[in-house]
């Protein structure tokens, strides 16, 4: 059953030692991110104060000690909008303290293909990001403490075929 997002919110501000995230869309419609969107692929210069709220929940949560960090899965060419979101979005949020790693499939087979998009709390909380055929984000559905250990394999899976992204980006972002 889908949850309220209010319910995520809460956990990305209450989890204790870390926050994992696989991402696997080529695209998220992000409503609040749609003018960002449209000044990247326009050539305009990144706006001050961009993320400023979540490069806030970023600092305080890596400041205090805790761990956030995600895997994308992706292949290239990079969609208009991964070159946004690695370019600006995991650009800017490493500053803040937030680590990235890259899951690049172009040549090579997926090893995460049934995996859902997701968010892994304190390995113990997994919430499915769910998402319409568009990339509109419908809320998350909550997955019992039960499971939580099938979501911390799947992330180790992540982790054993990603790479740190400023070791892709190097490689890959200009492409």
């Amino acid at each position: 059953m889908i949850s309220s997002s209010d319910d995520l919110t809460n956990r990305l501000k209450t989890f204790e030692r870390e926050a994992f995230r696989l991402e696997i869309l080529d695209h998220y419609e992000i409503p609040s991110s749609a003018e960002n969107f449209r000044a990247f692929l326009a050539g305009d210069p990144k706006p001050e104060g961009y993320n400023a709220g979540w490069l806030d929940a970023v600092r305080k949560a890596t400041h205090s000690g805790k761990r956030m960090y995600r895997v994308h899965i992706l292949s290239r060419p990079l969609t208009p909008y991964l070159r946004y979101e690695l370019g600006w979005g995991y650009l800017t949020n490493m500053e803040a303290g937030e680590e990235f790693f890259i899951l690049d499939t172009t040549e090579r087979e997926n090893p995460l293909a049934d995996a859902p998009d997701f968010w892994l709390f304190d390995e113990e909380a997994p919430a499915v990001m769910n998402y319409d055929d568009g990339g509109t984000f419908l809320g998350p559905t909550f997955v019992p403490t039960a499971q939580a250990g099938d979501f911390v394999a799947l992330r180790d899976t992540a982790l054993a075929h990603a790479v740190p992204f400023t070791e892709w980006w190097a490689k890959h972002g200009a492409e």
